[in-house]
């Protein structure tokens, strides 16, 4: 099922919409937000001469310094007595970036939402359970209305009291689930723990996973967990560019579809800021065309991906974004070596006899970077057997070397010690950060 036809416009059609709501956007942007002015006007830019979509590139870029910068409302266009809602990142690392809608924003979110969510496999007869933490985050809303929207039944049970999580899914007949990947496999593996079978004694059809990065073996791990029937499909958002709502993966499990009619999404260098040619892989960077609360302008996201444009077989014609490689700021440069922890992770969740559940530990010692890594033997391959282990850590250690070309030092721990986590997963620790 597509949801709009604006799923379905031709290139030609979807660039004229772009072109005419990004030039719209320069003026508005320009005569209401005054930080965006002076880096025009330090650029030497006005509005009118952005004129097509190859203007955009003249524009400079917004990052995640300028919410600093600015906070709290200072990249707003609005007024605050014309804001229907705020939200807010957590600000583990300082202020926390601030965002606002109008009314007509968190239509136009709650639309954004829909076309993904049924891309993804959502119907209107869906009971849905919504496992992202509600409040100043913009998961949990931000499917919540999607969801509404398709006339889907909406279980609003947050994060956190698996075994009650369970209880709800079981006695209420939840059919979709909404949750970062790691938490789905945490509720199937407790499901399993209290002698349920989550293919059978679940009623789950689809996962619309969020909110960190999913590699195919970690859809291939919940499939372990819940059977085939379960489609699982991820989607994309950031709060500073809306929420989740940019794009999402369709059944067809190939690429992410972004609403262009929405977002403009540019693929850059992240060194130079050089815009890239389609297909070529680089840091995504977005422009809201329709916020009318914040609307960014060349947001440099710091996520890596590719962009491609070819019709899907679903029949929608939006360009796709290639699932995620990571971030530049989550990239590790361990011994000169560039390693992003979805490599790692690719190498874990592909090796039968350990379990999907790790850490990463980086450390220095004697001017030299140490790699180690932390997994959990799979619990039907738990084992006293030395040399049986020894071989289990050689043949990690070996597909590590391949993938990353540098070594590492594996730990395996029983089934169940490592952390598990109801939000987003955090496996990485550097140790050196600080250090020189």
């Amino acid at each position: 099922m597509i949801w709009a036809k604006e799923e379905t416009l031709s290139r030609e059609e979807i660039e004229r919409i772009q072109t005419e709501r990004l030039v719209k956007l320069v003026h508005y942007v320009y005569d209401n937000v005054e930080p965006y002015r002076k880096k025009m006007d330090d650029a030497g830019i006005k509005p009118d001469d952005i004129k097509t979509l190859d203007d955009l590139k003249r524009l400079p870029f917004t990052t995640k310094q300028d919410f600093r910068d600015n906070y709290p409302f200072g990249l707003f266009a609005v007024d605050k007595s014309k804001l229907a809602r705020i939200h807010a990142s957590s600000g583990t690392t300082g202020k926390p970036t601030v965002v606002g809608y109008t009314k007509k924003d968190l239509e136009t979110w709650a639309e954004c939402v829909a076309r993904l969510a049924v891309a993804g496999g959502a119907q209107a007869d869906d009971v849905c359970q919504i496992c992202f933490g509600y409040g100043m985050f913009t998961g949990a809303l931000g499917l919540h209305k999607g969801l509404e929207r398709v006339g889907a039944c909406i279980i609003p049970s947050s994060t956190g009291n698996t075994e009650k999580q369970i209880m709800y899914m079981k006695d209420y007949g939840s059919t979709l689930l909404v949750a970062t990947p790691s938490y789905a496999l945490r509720i199937g593996e407790v499901a399993t723990q209290l002698g349920l079978n989550p293919r059978t004694d679940l009623g789950l059809r689809t996962a619309l996973v969020g909110s960190e990065l999913m590699t195919e073996p970690m859809r291939e791990e919940m499939k372990k967990l819940y059977g085939d029937k379960l489609c699982v499909t991820q989607n994309y958002g950031m709060s500073e560019l809306m929420g989740p709502g940019i794009s999402g993966e369709c059944t067809e499990l190939c690429g992410m579809h972004i609403n262009e009619d929405h977002f403009i999404c540019e693929i850059i260098d992240p060194e130079t800021g050089e815009v890239l040619p389609a297909g070529e892989k680089g840091e995504l960077v977005v422009t809201c065309l329709t916020k009318e609360a914040l609307p960014l302008i060349r947001y440099r996201t710091r996520d890596i991906t590719k962009i491609f444009y070819e019709p899907c077989k679903c029949g929608r014609t939006t360009a796709r974004m290639d699932i995620l490689d990571g971030r530049t700021d989550d990239m590790l440069k361990i011994r000169g070596v560039n390693v992003f922890p979805s490599q790692i992770e690719e190498v874990l969740l592909r090796t039968e006899e350990i379990g999907p559940h790790y850490e990463i530990i980086v450390d220095r010692k004697d001017h030299s970077d140490i790699l180690t890594i932390k997994v959990e033997l799979a619990p039907d391959k738990m084992t006293d057997d030395v040399a049986e282990l020894e071989k289990i850590k050689a043949k990690l250690k070996s597909s590590l070397r391949t993938m990353l070309g540098l070594d590492a030092k594996i730990v395996l721990e029983s089934p169940h010690t490592l952390k598990r986590f109801e939000g987003k997963a955090k496996r990485v620790t550097d140790n050196r950060k600080g250090l020189t």
